[in-house]
Formats: C-alpha cells, sequence, structure tokens
C-alpha cells in the first residue's frame, strides 16, 4: 500500500512537472500574463491602461477565471524608456516565468524586446503601439499588434488632406522613433514622387522639453497643413503653442493623442477647435454613444471595478477592448494554454466584435494577418468632443 502511494505520488509530480514544462506560466489554477507600461516618464498618462486590465482580469477572476485558471496580471513600470522594458521584460520571462506578454506599450520600448520575445517564443500580444513592423508574421510569428498601423492611418491623412486641399504645403512634425517615422512612410506612400517638394518633415526626442522650436520653423516654412505625431504631453504642447502662435494650418493630430482628460484639456479645449484625427474606437465624451449597448457595457464595469476614474479618459476605452480580445483569445484556447496553441488562437480571430470598437469596424486576424484592427474614421474637435465624419476608411 505505501509502495502504491509512494509511486503515484511520484507520478504525480512528474506530470506537474511536465505540465509546468510544457507550459509556462501555466497551473493547474493559474495564468500569468506579464505587461510593461509608461506609470512614469513622459509617457505615464498612458499608464491608466495597465490599471483598467488589472482591474479587468481581477473582474474576470471573480467571476470564475479562464477554464478553472484565476489570471495572474503581472505589470511592471518601465518609465517608456527601452533599457528599462528589456530589463523589466526578462525579469517577466526568466523570473515570473509568464505565459505570455500582453500590450507592452511603446513603440522603442517594444523593439527593443520583440527579438527576445521570438527567440524565447513568448507570445508578445495585442502590443500598444500601431507601428506598421508588428504585422511581420514571418520574421515575427510570436508578436502581434492591435491598433491599426501608424503607416495606415498616415495613409488615411494623406488621401484626405489631398482632397481637402490639393495645392498643400505640408509640415510633419514626429517624434523620432519607430512610432514617429511610420507617418512621413506613409504620407510618402500616397505622394509618392512629389513627397520631396511638399513636405518639411522635422522631429523631436522624448528628452526634449518642448517643441516651440520646430514649430516655429515650421510656420516660417510657409506650411498650411501640420501633422503632429506625438505622445499626449507633447501633443498638448503643440496644440498651445500652436494657439500662441496665432497659426491657423490645417491642424491633423496622430490618433494616439486624442484623449481629452490627457491631450484636450491640458492643451485648451478652446486651442483645439478644429484639429482633425481619426478614430476606430468610441470617443467616450461624444453624446452619440449616451445610448449604446457597448458603451453601456463599458460604463458599467467602470461603475464597478474602477470607481472615481476619469470617464473622459479615452484610453480606459482603449484598455477595455484590448483587454476583452485578450480573453476571447484564452477563451478559444479551450483549456490549452500552451504558448503553441494561445498564439495559434490569436491568429484566429473572426469578426470579433468589441463594445468600444466604431461600429463597422471589427477584429481579424489569421496566420498571415497580424495587424487585428485595419479600418479607421475621420473625426473633428469641435472644443468639447470629437466628431465623427466620413465613412470608414482603409489605408493603401
Amino acid at each position: 500500500m505505501i509502495k502504491r502511494l509512494a509511486i503515484a505520488a511520484v507520478m504525480l509530480v512528474s506530470g506537474s512537472l511536465a505540465f509546468a514544462a510544457d507550459t509556462p506560466g501555466v497551473t493547474a489554477t493559474e495564468i500569468k500574463i506579464g505587461n510593461t507600461i509608461a506609470y512614469s516618464g513622459p509617457a505615464s498618462a498612458y499608464g491608466v491602461i495597465a490599471k483598467l486590465e488589472a482591474a479587468f482580469f481581477k473582474m474576470v477572476n471573480d467571476q470564475g477565471g479562464v477554464a478553472g485558471r484565476k489570471i495572474n496580471f503581472i505589470s511592471y513600470d518601465d518609465g517608456y524608456t527601452p533599457p528599462k522594458t528589456v530589463e523589466q521584460v526578462r525579469r517577466l520571462v526568466e523570473e515570473d516565468q509568464v505565459a505570455l506578454l500582453f500590450n507592452t506599450l511603446g513603440t522603442a520600448s517594444n523593439t527593443a524586446i520583440h527579438r527576445y520575445a521570438n527567440q524565447k517564443k513568448v507570445p508578445h500580444l495585442f502590443i500598444s503601439t500601431g507601428a506598421d513592423k508588428w504585422g511581420d508574421y514571418e520574421h515575427f510569428p510570436w508578436t502581434m499588434g492591435f491598433q491599426p498601423s501608424y503607416r495606415t492611418e498616415a495613409q488615411i491623412y494623406a488621401k484626405y488632406i489631398l482632397k481637402a486641399k490639393p495645392n498643400a504645403k505640408i509640415g510633419i512634425l514626429y517624434q523620432n522613433d519607430d512610432f514617429g517615422k511610420d507617418y512621413p512612410a506613409g504620407i510618402k506612400d500616397v505622394l509618392g514622387a512629389d513627397y520631396d517638394k511638399r513636405v518639411t518633415a522635422l522631429s523631436y526626442e522624448t528628452t526634449d522639453a518642448t517643441l516651440d522650436s520646430q514649430l516655429s520653423t515650421l510656420k516660417s516654412s510657409g506650411v498650411d497643413v501640420l501633422l503632429v505625431v506625438a505622445i499626449p504631453k507633447f501633443a498638448a504642447q503643440a496644440i498651445r503653442k500652436v494657439h500662441d502662435l496665432d497659426w491657423h494650418p490645417m491642424f491633423v493630430l496622430t490618433n494616439v493623442a486624442t484623449s481629452v482628460a490627457s491631450v484636450m484639456n491640458p492643451a485648451g479645449p478652446e486651442n483645439g477647435v478644429g484639429i482633425i484625427s481619426s478614430a476606430y474606437m468610441k470617443d467616450p465624451t461624444d453624446p452619440t454613444w449616451k445610448d449604446d449597448p457597448g458603451m453601456k457595457e463599458w460604463r458599467d464595469f467602470m461603475t464597478k471595478e474602477m470607481p472615481g476614474a476619469d470617464l473622459t479618459d479615452a484610453s480606459y476605452v482603449f484598455a477595455y477592448a484590448v483587454s476583452k480580445t485578450m480573453l476571447q483569445v484564452l477563451q478559444q484556447c479551450n483549456s490549452d494554454f500552451s504558448r503553441e496553441n494561445i498564439m495559434k488562437q490569436a491568429a484566429n480571430l473572426r469578426d470579433l466584435a468589441l463594445p468600444t470598437l466604431l461600429p463597422g469596424i471589427k477584429a481579424n486576424t489569421s496566420p498571415t494577418n497580424f495587424h487585428p484592427i485595419k479600418a479607421m474614421q475621420l473625426q473633428k474637435w469641435d472644443g468639447k468632443t470629437w466628431v465623427l465624419f466620413g465613412d470608414v476608411l482603409q489605408g493603401s
């Protein structure tokens, strides 16, 4: 009897070890998910994204988890600095032994870790950056984006600019990294040989104190269409400076910097009237969505799980959609939480309707499509909210 029990115990331990080896970050009761984000530094406005994700996974756990397993969401501050991201991601993978990385934020930060994640064969999913390269399924099969490609977004702007101002002289002020550089590339896709004749492009560093010098230079060069490619802190600065310069170009602002809470209000809402941007998410300040079932679901979640949070902050709307997408993937895994199957299911989303996406936009992936969302709609700031106009558009 004792011998049989000993053999059974050895088999149980061996089985547990095999399970742990085959499925890192997964036990019979837990799934570990790793995240890095800027809780501090120049992009700290985005820290609320991971705060919602933590609240979302807590809600999932309170409801029983996924396949009987609770989600252990581990999120570390990287300060929007790539060396810190590398340090924290190594900690997540090698010490915490997470099953996957989810919604790590920042183009430069993700650039610093995506080779490592692919070498380690760790799913690097729905990352919080729209750089076009996150769709490179051939060379980086373990990394997948979420939001529309920045290059696609720029193509949409270029087509609109050419229609509205056929002879426009375009100025681009962009962040000097892979986030910023996708926008001049997208504009060039549309303008072709005319790009060098019609575009003046200047860059800034996230360590810069202000954008004043670049904006003054663009104004003096005769630019009549201004595209600002910036994170919230610098986007708000740009809006204020353009106003202070008494400059009135057609002003286009990248989608990642349209939050009322972290951009438009700090800039002075009246200073941004007429600015054009794009959206794929519903704007929480837009009365259009007052009785929308999807936004009601989001507001109910916020009231219950994040009381006191700023309901005008669009980052919470984004975070809810990407969290629902991650949950869908885990549910599709059907208890097989091996890294290979997690990646397989991430590449098998079919017309996923998310409550906070604009009507007509759904998430789709396949083994040859690592850009889940490809469509956007133009919008204009009226001093209180973003007002959608035109049709849902796709890039080139």
